[in-house]
């Protein structure tokens, strides 16, 4: 119950009352009383009056005051019993007595009331105690009566304290819940007198009785929460019950006096009044006192009920008396009859001030009870909003401020109750005074601004604006209003900082970070996509089946807030042309296909924004449409028991009413048809209030138009109405009251349109009041983010924009941590709620902060940065975002750039930023030519020349700044120079600015692209010739960080590779002399293939296809680091030659180590690359077949090196014969018939390559070379068993590589100088035998085909050519004697095989003829020997040429 303990000499008692020793016994207790009779009667007896011997009469000796007093004297020693189970009225009546007396001065009154209070104190009355409500009455009744003589001002103020003190003890007793209603209304009126009263004495009396007042009502309302909530209420309609005093005694209840006899009374005699008041007001108070009075009505109106209710024990219906009563006492303004402006603070202050901390006071106890008490919360929601809502807008601070603390209590306990109020205040008190332009002076608007960011700390404040009015269409949208004011207050225009712009701060940032905390709570609901119509609904009746249930009022609000937004936009097209704007409305489905009156009149009635004046045509038309709709549009307003001037002005409140006299017939008959209907009250019929609204309309014209001179009267106004009403008069008073109203307000028939925000006019919450009962429950959120996408949505431009303001024109670390705070709530917010686009506006905005996008002017930009904590605070505040949310930055990637490479400039990256998560190992690599490949490609950077530096890394710059330049001395920096560099040092150290590459893998697909695509962006255009050595050094740093990323998401290459590989491309086109620019292209793209190879099968062709760029360098870029790329091909072919599969990508690879053939330093690296893939033909496969033959060919032909590797490349080409063997067994095996025979093509296709190849390295001037060619060459051609040759191939062969060979070797032999060409006679030698022995191995196979016959005269012919041949210019001795030996034995197989024969008659067998012919031409006497038998007469008359012949040799050859 609140109790509050006064005397601490009794708390310890109080405290431990179960504790025996510390309870006062019998004896005590009746010392103490005993002490206070004393007390009393020492005063009395200083009195002179009672001082000597009392002579009123012969039946009493002394009077019956002290008779009473000194009886109880007698009695308490001799009581044996508990104290709690005697009367208390027993030992309080004496005392009671003295206190009522009429007779007894201050200071005897004084002394008994301190005497009661003691004896209350000791809590000896409890609700055990015998006959406790009878005493508990008495002593409010006797305290309440109290009278005395009044001797002087100081003891009076003593008594009125003192009455006080009791009263409060009364309340905080045990016992006090035994007190009626009637009893505690007394109790609070007497206070609330003392109160009034005190405005004429001491300042202290004043305090102590303000103190004692708001101590009650605390006591009382704290109550509330334990009221059972069956508890009645008073019956009849009224905020006033009866008042009935205890026992009867005094029938004028109204206005309780305390006679002193024959001086001046307390509540008599002189006007009350309060300190500061003028007579008007004191007058104006007393008005109230006397009209007011708790718990006062006439008996006449008072209902039995009432009655009853008034004598139980106290509970809501004294709560309900008092709360009225201190509503009442706001009214003072309209008692006065004039508007709080118009008074000095002082006046405006003082009353109300009191009544707001009662009241403020009763509600903060009260808490939510309040909502089940009807009464209560109707006064609440009517008569204290109403006075809130007029005092909001008072001049006084201190007033405000009461008022907002009210509105914030109401808003934690009430809120579901008061929807609407709670609209109104922001719309009309704390939106209009927030702003300076509406003419609000600074210190209301700190206040209101205040007040809205102590709002803002609510968490679910602004969710809950936006739900239920932002998303309402009968609702202004607050949330947006307060957002934007908020945004608009914290900018600071042409003018430093204030405490202003701070606070709007504090409370923007309130807001972003509720939504922030609410993000982790839960995961927020899936976003939905956008609200759609697919069909017509009557949008006024959307309706939600459970507020209680998020999965029905998010989609509901979702819903509403769509509906709103597109009637918004309606009324926009419909203000610029009404027609099309009704279109567009029909065209979202928010309107009919074919209009109805119904939808377009709720259209013109629920819809904000829209142009009044056009409103008020339409409705005005005589189109019979545009009647229909003006009768649905009357027919939307409730006029329910409503004055007639106050539904006149709401109606015309929401439209400009025509000028035409036509017009606004049609216009008033509607609104009369519905006013009657609604409201009849005195008018018998609709025409009646036809001609009165008419009238109303011209008396308000006449009235307030400055054009009429002579004012109608409210005589001309009463004659102008007789007889409209059915032919009778209406009631004057009636009529009266309709004059003053409008003569005082005025109808405004031109609405404001879009200035501000309204002004509460009485009759605007008489419709508030009404649509409070209508409106949809209240929707109370909790901690989840339900709305938090489309409230931010709304509110972040203008919020970042704000807080970006601050933070620039703020000069205190304070307030950059604000700041900060926000950015990074708005951050959060933007990444979880996907709104990309706000990201990368905060992205820019920060950017702009940390001053490293700015031109650097400055002589030293470390230092400066160091000494510029904002710069700084921004610097980490970016990469922090980088960092958290970099799935979600999309443009915003190009400005951290920006920052980064200005800090690799100013050398203030750490060493490795662009490291990426590969092995050291891996990255490791040999010196090459030129410039060095460094052991990480990516840990050099280059120095810029435009800032000198000794190393690039952080430690680097602190070096540099200890060391002392010795060509340049310095002085040595001073220690604020230090902790600068310090700073700054510290300051990127914790931007961990590597994360946002080395952990790129976890970037989001689309995020990741527009990094690397920043990146290139941020390189620049490679441009042809001369580019300054920072915009090279810019680039190799961007191509650094994109071969990093690129290699950290290797999983997803596909996505950055066609941006990377073009960008390289485009570096190594435009490159014509070696750079580190174009080095780290070609190496970062030779590392790229190295590392994903194993890992991108399905990309191998692309990235092998990318080494092509390599072999488009210039030569002089090609020749620089021509070593260096092959040892990197190497690795990549030794890593990977098994993931490289396709002929592309084999030609790639074959083609750059083709090219090192003939490179001195890089021939030893790439052929070892070639004997890796061809060695035992482990790599070899038909894909790099043929390419691979091919580059070991332009080894062997190379003469780059020792001639041993060219050997080496000759057994790589021979061995690569054993893997077609296989590859031919192998399908044979596996494969079918058919597939078989395609294969064995596939693989006739590639020997014949390889001889090719072959071919080609025996015309080598080297005879070393050669000899081994050919070799190789014949055991290629003759080692084929396995191979399955077709027969057509082997005619290809002796055509292209066979006789070719031959002849080009003879051609060599006869036309180059032996010292070119050494020991071709051997060579030729080597080459015929090798003619001799293919075709006599495929003999067997050759002479089935058609063919044989042009092929066997090929061999012959070139045995003849050889025959015949001059090497030095002589013939060759050794070819002279081989070939004829050779075809010797050729003649003599052919004919052992019977391929040659004679087959028919001279003439008809021409491979015979043709035989003998040629033969004849090398050795005539070949044909006898081979075929003795034949005659010689058969042979040819040619066939005696030659001289000499070797018979004997040849013979022997074939026996052989």
């Amino acid at each position: 119950m609140g109790r509050l303990k006064i005397q601490p000499g009794i708390n310890a008692i109080e405290e431990e009352p179960e504790d025996c020793e510390h309870t006062p016994t019998k004896g005590a207790l009746a010392c103490m009383v005993n002490s206070e009779i004393g007390a009393v009667l020492a005063v009395m007896r200083r009195n002179v009056r009672w001082g000597g011997r009392y002579m009123a009469g012969d039946d009493q000796l002394e009077h019956s005051l002290i008779q009473s007093l000194k009886s109880l004297r007698k009695q308490i020693f001799s009581w044996q019993h508990q104290w709690n189970t005697i009367n208390p009225v027993l030992y309080l009546q004496p005392f009671l007595d003295v206190v009522r007396s009429d007779e007894t001065g201050a200071p005897i009154t004084g002394v008994a009331l301190s005497s009661v209070y003691k004896i209350l104190s000791l809590d000896v009355i409890d609700l055990d105690t015998v006959n406790v409500e009878d005493a508990m009455h008495l002593v409010v009744d006797a305290v309440t009566s109290c009278r005395f003589e009044v001797t002087d001002p100081a003891s009076e103020e003593v008594v009125l304290m003192k009455i006080l003190q009791v009263l409060l003890a009364c309340m905080k007793s045990k016992a006090a819940i035994v007190l009626s209603n009637q009893h505690v209304c007394t109790i609070v009126n007497t206070c609330f007198r003392v109160v009034h009263q005190a405005g004429a004495k001491g300042e202290l009396l004043q305090r102590i009785a303000r103190h004692t007042m708001h101590e009650l009502v605390r006591c009382i309302f704290s109550h509330l929460p334990n009221v059972d909530n069956r508890e009645g209420s008073l019956a009849n309609g009224n905020a006033s019950a009866s008042k009935q005093e205890f026992g009867g005694v005094h029938k004028d209840a109204g206005s309780k006096q305390l006679d002193n006899g024959n001086s001046s009374s307390e509540f008599d005699g002189q006007p009350p009044s309060f300190g500061f008041a003028s007579t008007a007001y004191a007058n104006s108070v007393e008005s109230i006192t006397t009209e007011n009075t708790i718990g006062t009505i006439n008996d006449k109106e008072a209902s039995p009920d009432d009655l009853l209710l008034m004598t139980e024990p106290y509970g809501v219906p004294c709560m309900v008396e008092i709360f009225h009563f201190l509503c009442s006492l706001l009214n003072i303004i309209e008692h006065i009859g004039m508007g709080p402006r118009s008074n000095t603070i002082a006046f405006d202050e003082d009353v109300p001030l009191f009544a707001l901390g009662l009241i403020n006071s009763a509600i903060e106890l009260g808490g939510p009870s309040i909502s089940q008490h009807p009464k209560l919360l109707a006064l609440i929601q009517d008569e204290l909003f109403r006075n809130l809502m007029q005092f909001g807008l008072s001049m006084s601070p201190l007033i405000l401020s009461m008022v907002c603390s009210i509105v914030l209590n109401l808003y934690h306990h009430l809120r579901t109750e008061l929807k609407l109020q709670l609209e109104a205040f922001f719309s009309c008190v704390v939106l209009r005074l927030a702003q300076s332009r509406l003419g609000a002076s600074y210190q209301q608007q700190e206040v209101a601004m205040e007040a809205l960011v102590d709002f803002c700390r609510q968490k679910t404040f602004m969710v809950e604006m936006y739900a239920n009015l932002d998303c309402d269409i009968t609702c202004s949208n607050v949330f947006e209003d307060l957002a934007n004011l908020l945004s608009k207050s914290a900018f600071p225009v042409n003018c430093p900082l204030s405490a202003m712009h701070i606070l709007s701060l504090d409370g923007l940032i309130a807001v972003i970070q509720g939504m922030a905390e609410r993000i982790g709570n839960e995961s927020h609901v899936s976003e939905q996509g956008p609200v759609d119509f697919e069909e017509y609904t009557p949008f006024w009746t959307v309706k939600c089946e459970n507020y209680a249930d998020t999965n029905h009022w998010v989609p509901f609000v979702r819903r509403r807030k769509y509906i709103k937004r597109r009637l918004m936009i309606g009324a926009d097209h419909f203000n610029r042309d009404p027609k099309k704007g009704l279109e567009f409305l029909q065209g979202t489905h928010l309107l009919p296909d074919k209009l109805d009156p119904q939808s377009v009149a709720c259209f013109f009635r629920y819809t904000a924004g829209l142009d009044k004046n056009l409103v008020g045509d339409f409705l005005g038309n005589h189109d019979e449409f545009c009647v229909q709709v003006l009768h649905e549009f009357a027919g939307t307003f409730d006029f329910q028991d409503m004055n007639l001037d106050t539904a006149l002005r709401l109606f015309l409140e929401t439209f400009r009413l025509p000028g035409e006299s036509q017009k606004i017939q049609r216009v008033l008959e509607a609104f009369s048809e519905r006013y009657y209907v609604q409201s009849p009250h005195i008018l018998v019929n609709k025409d009646a209030a036809l001609l009165l609204s008419y009238s109303i309309i011209m008396l308000n014209t006449d009235q307030h138009n400055v054009q009429v001179k002579k004012k109608m009267t409210e005589e001309d106004f009463i004659r102008n109405n007789r007889h409209i009403n059915g032919g009778s008069d209406l009631p004057r008073e009636f009529l009266s009251e309709l004059y003053h109203s409008i003569c005082k307000n005025e109808i405004r028939t031109i609405p404001e349109q879009g200035v501000g925000f309204p002004e509460m006019t009485p009759s605007r919450w008489v419709d508030l009041m009404r649509k409070s009962k209508k409106t949809s429950p209240f929707i109370v959120s909790d901690s989840r983010a339900f709305l938090d996408h489309d409230m931010f949505a709304i509110m972040s431009g203008p919020t970042i924009a704000a807080i970006s303001v601050v933070f620039d024109h703020a000069e205190h670390e304070e307030v950059f941590q604000t700041c900060v705070d926000g950015f990074l709530a708005v951050a959060k917010i933007s990444a979880c709620h996907h709104l990309e686009d706000v990201l990368d506006d905060l992205v820019v905005s920060l950017c702009k902060f940390t001053t490293l996008l700015n031109p650097s002017s400055i002589e030293e930009p470390v230092l400066a940065f160091g000494d510029d904590a904002k710069a700084r605070m921004a610097t980490i505040t970016v990469f922090t975002i980088a960092n958290r949310y970099g799935n979600y930055i999309r443009s915003g990637w190009r400005n951290i750039l920006d920052c980064i490479l200005r800090l690799h400039k100013l050398g203030l990256l750490p060493a490795r930023v662009a490291s990426d998560v590969a092995d050291d190992s891996e990255l490791s690599s040999e010196p090459g030519h030129g410039k060095p490949v460094t052991s990480s490609l990516f840990a050099s950077q280059m120095p810029s020349m435009g800032t000198p530096r000794r190393s690039s890394g952080l430690m680097g710059r602190f070096s540099q700044l200890l060391s002392l330049d010795t060509e340049e001395p310095r002085s040595q920096p001073t220690e604020q120079q230090l902790q600068a560099h310090q700073r700054t040092l510290q300051t990127i150290q914790n931007c961990h600015i590597d994360s946002i590459f080395t952990e790129s893998k976890f970037l989001q697909s689309d995020s990741l692209l527009q990094l690397a695509r920043a990146l290139i962006w941020a390189a620049g255009r490679p441009q042809k010739g001369n580019t300054s050595p920072e915009d090279e050094d810019t680039a190799v740093f961007c191509l650094e960080l994109l071969i990093a990323i690129t290699l950290n998401n290797r999983d997803r290459i596909v996505l950055l590779w066609q941006g990377v590989y073009e960008h390289i491309c485009s570096i190594v086109q435009s490159t014509v002399m070696p750079c580190a620019l174009v080095e780290k292209a070609v190496f970062g793209l030779l590392r790229i293939c190295q590392r994903l190879l194993p890992y991108k099968e399905n990309l191998a062709d692309e990235l092998l296809r990318s080494l092509q760029l390599v072999l488009k360098l210039d030569a002089r870029v090609a020749d620089a680091y021509c070593e260096n790329i092959t040892q990197e091909v190497m690795r990549l072919v030794k890593a990977n030659a098994t993931h490289i599969r396709s002929q592309m990508g084999w030609r790639t690879i074959t083609a750059l180590l083709s090219i090192t053939a003939r490179h001195p330093e890089a021939s030893e690296a790439g052929f070892e690359a070639l004997t890796f893939i061809m060695s035992d033909g482990v790599h070899l496969s038909p894909a790099n077949y043929i390419l691979s033959v091919d580059a070991a060919r332009q080894f062997a032909e190379s003469r780059v090196g020792q001639a041993d590797r060219s050997l080496r490349a000759l057994d790589l080409m021979e061995g690569s014969l054993a893997c077609l063997a296989r590859w031919s067994r192998e399908t044979k095996e596996a494969a079918g018939e058919e597939a078989a025979t395609k294969v064995s093509l596939d693989i006739g296709e590639m020997w014949l390559r390889l001889v090719q190849g072959l071919r080609k390295v025996c015309l080598d001037q080297r005879e070393d070379i050669r000899t081994h060619a050919l070799l190789s060459l014949q055991r290629c051609l003759m080692g084929v068993e396995d191979l399955s040759l077709p027969h057509a191939l082997w005619l290809q062969c002796f055509d292209l590589v066979i006789f070719t060979m031959l002849d080009d070797l003879l051609e060599i032999a006869q036309g180059h100088s032996p010292k070119d060409y050494r020991n071709m006679e051997g060579t030729l030698v080597l080459a015929m035998k090798l003619l001799s022995k293919v075709f006599l191995q495929l003999l067997p196979d050759l002479s089935q085909l058609t063919a044989f016959c042009k092929l066997w005269l090929g061999v012959l012919s070139r045995m003849e050519k050889y025959m015949k041949a001059k090497v030095r210019g002589k013939k060759s001795e050794k070819l002279q004697e081989l070939v004829p030996e050779l075809l010797k034995n050729t003649l003599f197989v052919m004919r052992t095989r019977g391929v040659l024969a004679q087959r028919g008659a001279l003439g008809s067998d021409s491979l015979w003829e043709l035989t003998w012919l040629h033969v004849n031409n090398i050795a005539p006497s070949l044909q006898s020997e081979v075929f003795p038998d034949q005659g010689i007469e058969q042979s040819h008359p040619e066939q005696g040429i030659f001289s000499e012949s070797p018979e004997s040799e040849g013979t022997e050859g074939v026996r052989t």
